[in-house]
């Protein structure tokens, strides 16, 4: 079989187990699952309501134009319709973007480490990731400015950062963006978005309307409680959306997703609730970490990191025995990190517990 070199040589994304998978491997029960940043408090019960309400009609294709939530998007953010693609997960528009502007041999600047599916999708396309390490845990946009060049086609920034919670500031922001050709793609990827509490960081819808080409990615996977859903979204010129439409599959978002998205867009009070949690969590797992002796990193994300000052895959190891379910770093080239998310209050004093008993303390 003749395949691309590129394509033979992917590494594919490893997604955190199911807990029922991870419970059988270990033979444990009860246990929590603080690895995959999720909305800790569960979904919107608005989304969930409309989705039973929407059962009946799975006979039926979805709306291949997403006009309703694409209507309740666009008045939320205040922008056009014809400004907003839907994805399968932002993870899709993502793609989308890939295969529409990317040709073989096209570079595409990226933080490392950040998210992978940049480097995933990019490598699919053809297209050669330059990485720009991370300085101080944040995304270093004068190094990554230097690293621009005339094959530079597209330039990722996740803000907030994925895997380090940080953020980049406002005039950080303004100053990288003055420094990106027109021609390039600046995408700018807020998953977390809704979690951070720092007023400097810059956001990407004020910058729609620059002499640049700003896209900016979102998700209702983590503040809104649909993970399992996938369904996200990327705000864009019309210009770029128009392009990725000719490209995106006619039915990529399914009923059910455009459903649960448009009802929770409609529940402040489960989206206040998921603030308030992540928030509340956070300042008391800081407190506890802090008791217990270890380092901290503070975030601007519903997830944080912890530098257990030891191998933090034999720390994942013996909090699964406990039943806690965390995420080692090492893949992410920090072996003495581990990454956790906000629980519930009950899950936050248990996660502590075990860590305590783990690493010698409480």
């Amino acid at each position: 079989m003749n395949v691309p070199e590129y394509i033979a040589g992917l590494k594919p994304y490893v997604p955190g187990k199911p807990i029922e998978e991870l419970e059988r491997e270990y033979g444990i029960s009860d246990s929590i699952k603080l690895a995959s940043n999720e909305n800790p408090i569960g979904p919107s019960p608005k989304a969930v309501d409309a989705i039973k309400g929407a059962l009946m009609n799975l006979h039926r294709y979805p709306d291949g134009n997403n006009y309703q939530l694409g209507e309740r998007l666009a008045d939320k953010l205040q922008v056009a319709t014809n400004q907003i693609v839907l994805g399968n997960g932002s993870n899709e528009i993502i793609e989308l973007l890939v295969r529409t502007f990317i040709q073989k041999g096209d570079e595409v600047i990226m933080p490392a480490p950040s998210f992978l599916m940049y480097e995933i999708m990019v490598q699919a396309g053809g297209g050669a990731s330059v990485k720009v390490p991370l300085k101080d845990l944040t995304v270093d946009l004068e190094a990554m400015a230097k690293c621009i060049t005339g094959r530079t086609r597209m330039v990722f920034v996740n803000n907030p950062n994925n895997p380090t919670g940080t953020i980049v500031s406002r005039d950080a922001f303004e100053w990288f963006l003055k420094q990106i050709p027109s021609e390039v793609i600046l995408v700018v990827d807020e998953a977390y978005i809704e979690f951070v509490r720092d007023k400097r960081c810059p956001i990407g819808l004020d910058y729609l309307d620059s002499d640049k080409m700003v896209v900016t990615l979102r998700t209702f996977s983590k503040a809104y409680g649909l993970a399992g859903l996938r369904i996200g979204y990327g705000v864009m010129r019309q210009g770029l959306a128009d392009l990725i439409h000719r490209v995106r599959q006619p039915f990529n978002t399914n009923a059910l997703a455009q459903v649960g998205a448009l009802a929770a867009l409609e529940d402040d009070a489960f989206f206040n609730e998921t603030i308030r949690t992540v928030h509340e969590g956070l300042d008391f797992l800081y407190d506890r970490v802090s008791s217990i002796g270890l380092r901290y990193f503070p975030t601007q994300t519903n997830f944080f990191l912890i530098d257990v000052d030891r191998d933090s895959q034999g720390v994942f190891e013996k909090m699964l025995t406990r039943g806690v379910i965390i995420r080692a770093m090492t893949a992410y080239g920090y072996p003495s990190f581990i990454r956790v998310n906000v629980g519930l209050a009950e899950e936050n004093e248990r996660f502590v517990k075990a860590l305590g008993e783990v690493v010698g303390i409480g």
